[in-house]
């Protein structure tokens, strides 16, 4: 239509006035609603896009001190140490990198408490074999019969007498406890034997620490009021629980 009305000078000049002006207004319409930028479009690489993708990162990954990372006092327990641990792992789970700036904070944290109960463990040995150094000779004689046998011989003797002061409740009614005590005395005389690598001082401690416990026990059994005690429990048997004890510690502790 435009090239008509520019090859043809007959025709109406206001009507192409017009037609021209609108054609000019939707142009400039069209370029102020849709301006071109300036800034050209530069493409990202995948390697630009966050680790883990909408993963949340651990934002303290760089900070050196591991009280501060895991976000927990110096002062604190472990069971505050091991609660933050937790809780960040929850948080962050899925980061790999985070994961292991917590875990490695914990490690360190570990570490540092376990030097410290062995340090305080050394520590507490030093002081108590001081202790017995500055105490009165007669102390440190008394200590040179006694030793600290491993645990497990502790429980395993702990349990013979234990059962023998259990066998001689259960028969309580039938008769007294001699043949537990018998039983008893026989084998804390095999255990003093087995230290001592002489027969005659074992069975010397292993009567003396009958006779002491028998003793003891018939002086401390009147004592104990009778609403706590079975009808069935005698003077013997209670006796005899005390020689047990006696039996055991000389057996076990004595040199």
């Amino acid at each position: 239509m435009l090239s008509l009305l520019l090859s043809n000078p007959n025709l109406s000049t206001p009507f192409l006035t017009h037609q021209l002006s609108s054609w000019r207004n939707t142009k400039k319409a069209a370029a102020i609603s849709c301006p071109i930028s300036r800034h050209a479009f530069i493409p990202r690489c995948s390697v630009d896009t966050p680790y883990g993708g909408n993963v949340p990162t651990f934002n303290r990954t760089n900070v050196w001190d591991p009280y501060k990372r895991l976000g927990v006092s110096p002062y604190a327990s472990e069971e505050e140490i091991w609660g933050s641990r937790n809780f960040l792992l929850q948080q962050y789970a899925g980061h790999e990198r985070s994961e292991e700036s917590i875990e490695a904070a914990f490690e360190k944290l570990l570490m540092t408490s376990f030097k410290q109960r062995k340090k305080t463990k050394i520590n507490l040995k030093s002081r108590l074999k001081k202790k017995v150094e500055e105490s009165p000779p007669w102390i440190q004689n008394l200590l040179n019969f006694v030793e600290l046998p491993p645990m497990d011989i502790i429980f395993r003797r702990l349990f013979l007498f234990a059962f023998m002061g259990g066998w001689s409740i259960m028969n309580s009614a039938e008769g007294g406890p001699a043949f537990q005590v018998a039983v008893s005395l026989a084998a804390c005389i095999y255990f003093l034997n087995e230290k001592t690598k002489s027969l005659a001082r074992a069975s010397i401690i292993g009567f003396g620490a009958l006779a002491g416990g028998w003793i003891c026990g018939s002086f401390l059994v009147p004592t104990i009021p009778t609403v706590l005690l079975h009808p069935t429990w005698t003077l013997e048997l209670l006796t005899s629980l005390v020689a047990y004890v006696f039996l055991f510690l000389a057996c076990t502790f004595l040199k």
